[in-house]
């Protein structure tokens, strides 16, 4: 059984081929397509992810998966983001059980314009709260 490295960096072509290097693999990976503990990269797999599209526990990119998720488009447990969708969502839209944002949904949701079961927006009027 082969092991991963301590370090891996694989970026650009190969420039005997021109073939793509393929991806970074171990405890540190930083490359095109990384995947490691930590792992920084246009397509990033790890623990912690950083990049384009990022994949992990927590994760911080472009598209970012992970339990922890930040980037333009957030999913998660606890998501942030320009589109947020997770258990607790926060956003510019948010979409969660407990969302806040420009426009937020959910069970306990707040924001410019928001809508749920306790929904609280600027849009909310007193006469209502009677």
């Amino acid at each position: 059984m082969r092991g991963w490295p301590l370090v891996d960096i694989a970026f650009g072509p190969d420039p005997t081929t021109g073939e793509p290097t393929g991806h970074a693999r171990g405890l540190v990976a930083i490359g095109d397509d990384a995947e490691g503990v930590i792992a920084l990269g246009g397509s990033a797999t790890g623990v912690f992810a950083l990049g384009g599209k990022a994949r992990g526990i927590i994760a911080m990119g472009g598209q970012a998966r992970g339990i922890f998720a930040m980037g333009g488009v957030a999913l998660g447990a606890v998501a942030v983001g320009g589109l947020a969708i997770g258990l607790a969502a926060l956003g510019g839209a948010a979409l969660g059980l407990v969302s806040v944002g420009g426009a937020s949904a959910g069970y306990l949701a707040a924001g410019g314009a928001a809508w749920g079961r306790h929904a609280y927006s600027s849009r909310t009027s007193a006469k209502r709260s009677r």
